[in-house]
């Protein structure tokens, strides 16, 4: 089952509406109760295709009496870099502005706490999110002191009369509400029992009476908003498990195996590309293949390299590969490009990765020539790469010949030659029709 983690603050600040929706759309909720002591995790935990933090009583911009801030700045600067969806609630709002390089404070307008009117500005028409609403005005729960700048190329979504920033998404995955979207009557509840003087001092006994209208005019809206970001991290699972995977291993991916470069050389000499010729490394990663694919089609060819995860990339770039080839964050299952516009294919480690590999190896069928070749490939053969995970082989690996043959047959290509050793493993295939 795929999992969300939910960063909670305090006893009163659990997900309500939040939850609700990420369980309608089967997603399981992990709760990381800083309050009880529970610890932060240290990177992106395995499984978790989304990130919400929720609100409390702590202040974003401040180490004082937030023992977990920091852990949750990195943790949020994680999500960022592997494009999870990430909602951010209030305290969790103010978070991800500081965690994408904005700013939280203290709001000069006072706090402001109880059913207040927000509206939606005319970028919020074009939001995964907020896009199709029939209203532009809401009256939500506030219950904050601080507000934030958001950090440049935010897209701000709702504004209000006191505080300008009420909403807003940063990238194409994360989104900040200072509002309590999550809001049911129990939150309400557990808000005024949880700050009692701030309640009294606010017309507490206002807010909890307007709760069940202002809660029911509220939730038709907030359930759409809060659906559709269930739909979103239920849609991008697959994507965002690779993307968590590997981003946090970008930056020393070679490090780790420096002495493979030759392997792949060998492997793309394998493909018998000549001057001209267009070729996609697909999964390409840091980009290692992409010199000698260069190399082997000359000046006058194409080279493109294509990877799921712009961390791997934006390596790539560092390490100059931009210089062989144009890099494109890029679905190989869904790949932006014509029918039978390449000549070859090279694909190092990518089978094992993919959530549909005969839908991935039908689609590169899709772009390559007939008579073109494609080449997956490893540095080390099967039992070697086992071995370094302390795993044995197990019957069904795909990357078996009685598996791959059949496989790459459905999809439209025949293999030609099939090597499996301790520090190779290439299957060449021809596309056949």
């Amino acid at each position: 089952m795929t999992a969300v983690l939910v960063v909670e603050h305090g006893a009163g600040e659990g997900p309500y509406a939040v939850g609700d929706a990420l369980r309608r759309a089967g997603l399981e909720l992990r709760h990381c109760r800083t309050h009880l002591g529970e610890p932060v995790p240290d990177g992106l935990p395995s499984g978790v295709a989304a990130l919400v933090v929720m609100g409390g009583p702590q202040d974003a911009w401040s180490d004082q009496g937030f023992p977990s801030r920091r852990a949750e700045l990195d943790l949020l600067r994680s999500a960022l870099a592997a494009e999870l969806p990430v909602l951010g609630l209030c305290l969790g709002a103010q978070l991800l502005a500081e965690a994408a390089g904005g700013e939280a404070f203290r709001g000069a307008a006072g706090p402001e706490i109880g059913w207040e009117p927000v509206r939606l500005t005319r970028a919020a028409a074009a939001d995964p999110l907020l896009a199709g609403s029939e209203r532009t005005g809401f009256q939500v729960l506030q219950w904050h002191s601080d507000t934030v700048d958001p950090p440049d190329g935010a897209v701000l979504l709702a504004t209000g009369e006191r505080y300008p920033v009420q909403a807003f998404r940063v990238g194409g995955s994360a989104w900040g509400f200072q509002f309590h979207l999550e809001a049911e009557r129990e939150t309400v509840e557990a808000f005024a029992a949880g700050a009692p003087e701030e309640a009294r001092a606010h017309g507490g006994d206002a807010i909890l009476a307007a709760a069940p209208e202002r809660v029911a005019a509220l939730a038709p809206w907030r359930d759409g908003v809060l659906d559709r970001f269930a739909a979103l991290v239920a849609a991008r699972a697959d994507h965002t498990r690779t993307r968590a995977f590997f981003t946090s291993r970008a930056a020393d991916w070679e490090v780790r195996f420096p002495d493979d470069g030759p392997r792949y050389e060998a492997a793309v000499a394998a493909l018998e590309l000549t001057a001209g010729q267009a070729v996609l490394d697909a999964g390409c990663g840091t980009g290692r293949a992409l010199p000698a694919l260069r190399a082997a089609v000359g000046g006058a060819g194409t080279v493109l390299g294509a990877d799921l995860t712009p961390a791997m990339l934006r390596t790539a770039a560092a390490k100059g590969r931009t210089d062989s080839a144009a890099l494109l964050v890029a679905d190989c299952a869904r790949l932006p490009l014509p029918d039978r516009a390449l000549d070859a294919v090279f694909a190092a480690g990518l089978v094992s990765h993919l959530p549909d590999p005969a839908a991935a190896l039908a689609e590169l069928a899709r772009v390559t020539r007939p008579g073109g070749r494609l080449a997956l490939f490893h540095p080390v053969g099967r039992a070697a790469l086992a071995a370094r995970h302390g795993r044995p082989l197990t019957p069904d690996d795909l990357r078996a010949e009685p598996h791959l043959r059949p496989l790459l047959a459905a999809t439209g290509w025949d293999l030609v030659r099939y090597t499996d050793e301790d520090d190779r493993y290439l299957a060449l295939a021809v596309r056949d029709r």
